[in-house]
């Protein structure tokens, strides 16, 4: 804990030798099977870490035109070949034209909006390549509200909504139905899909299999997944696209808050500089206790706190943890796998301080990339 002494909290660090390996995994994934890995942004946007990450990926896929915008500018200078994917699950009148111009491949969430829109596109850029977004109908997420299959879902387009007429005007198809899952979860969305969409696969030039896979989570049977592919690939010789996100981000780096107050109410309590609800969201959304690093669950050390945040809140609380030793104001405390689906999600709701952003360098080195302060809180209102 010593070296993270000094951080001005609260902070997230993103380790680069942690995120190199990931990718590394990725890259292999990539080699030995043929599939095209691009990064979902909405998991991952570090833009900092770019000229790494474009080593290894083959571009992003966005979620409409900021994100494609952040793409464009920050992946592609390192990488002049990069791919930008942009979808959406509807896009506006007044931004299509801009996606259009910057975007490499774009995916409409319905047929309505691909005749609306995809004769439009093809004018403003033609080289785009269109695809549809398809629901299989099929999901094991382990939790609704990120469940993209679930009864009466927003997202995709069902068999039932599909014909030759609509696929004629499409360059590939894009299915997601995963959440942090492994092979075995694609592997049985991948059977309802071919069951649902194998006979529109055959003029087409690529399948993108969506994100949710826990590629680089430990135990994840790479080996499985890659036959998995080759099949696919081989079976209707088309290109298979990946667009993970916390598998890029997984186990990756932290978030690191400083203790301000503790007090007993029935328990001991303990305030920190930092906020589930505005840092740290999908662990009350998800919901999922994050590990606290040197800590054990309630009552397994000598020391039980309940961790909260220091918004008004009532539900703004980390969890409940314990400590070899009592808790004393200036304290750090390191919640472990903090960079995926975290800071993309930050809000300053009470006006709370957004973490600072650091990367700890493969050399050891701790490099502050950005800090936040009032200003950045006051541009959001007017």
């Amino acid at each position: 804990m010593n070296e993270y002494s000094n951080i001005k909290t609260p902070a997230y660090v993103c380790e680069e030798s942690l995120l190199e390996k990931n990718l590394q995994l990725l890259g292999y994934v990539q080699k030995e099977s043929g599939a095209k890995i691009i990064l979902a942004l909405k998991g991952f946007a570090m833009w900092s870490t770019f000229s790494l990450v474009s080593k290894y990926l083959r571009g992003c896929t966005a979620s409409g035109l900021y994100e494609a915008k952040l793409a464009r500018e920050e992946f592609c200078k390192y990488n002049k070949n990069a791919e930008v994917h942009t979808y959406s699950p509807a896009f506006k009148e007044d931004e299509i034209d801009e996606i259009a111009n910057i975007s490499d491949h774009i995916v409409f969430n319905s047929p309505a909006q691909l005749k609306r829109f995809a004769s439009r596109v093809k004018e403003i850029n033609p080289t785009i390549e269109i695809s549809l977004r398809l629901n299989p109908e099929v999901s094991s997420s382990p939790v609704d509200i990120y469940n993209p299959c679930g009864l009466y879902s927003r997202l995709g387009t069902t068999v039932a909504n599909l014909d030759e007429s609509i696929v004629s005007l499409l360059d590939g198809l894009n299915f997601h139905a995963l959440c942090e899952q492994d092979v075995d979860a694609l592997e049985a969305v991948l059977t309802a899909f071919e069951e649902k969409f194998s006979p529109y696969i055959k003029n087409l030039k690529y399948i993108n299999f969506g994100g949710g896979h826990h590629i680089t989570k430990k135990g994840y049977d790479v080996a499985k997944l890659i036959r998995i592919i080759k099949n696919f690939k081989s079976k209707y010789d088309v290109d298979v696209y990946f667009e993970p996100g916390e598998a890029v981000g997984w186990e990756t780096g932290f978030l690191i808050a400083t203790v301000l107050d503790t007090f007993t109410n029935g328990m001991n309590v303990a305030i920190l500089d930092t906020s589930a609800e505005a840092h740290m969201p999908d662990t009350l959304a998800m919901p999922y206790r994050a590990e606290v690093r040197g800590a054990g669950a309630a009552g397994e050390k000598k020391y039980t706190y309940r961790l909260g945040g220091n918004t008004c809140l009532a539900g703004d609380i980390m969890g409940d943890y314990s400590f070899d030793k009592p808790l004393q104001i200036g304290d750090k405390i390191i919640f472990e796998d903090q960079i995926h689906y975290t800071f993309v999600k930050n809000t300053t709701f009470n006006g709370i301080k957004l973490p600072s952003l650091m990367i700890k360098r493969s050399s050891g080195e701790l490099e502050l990339v950005k800090e936040f302060g009032y200003e950045d809180y006051k541009r959001r209102l007017s």
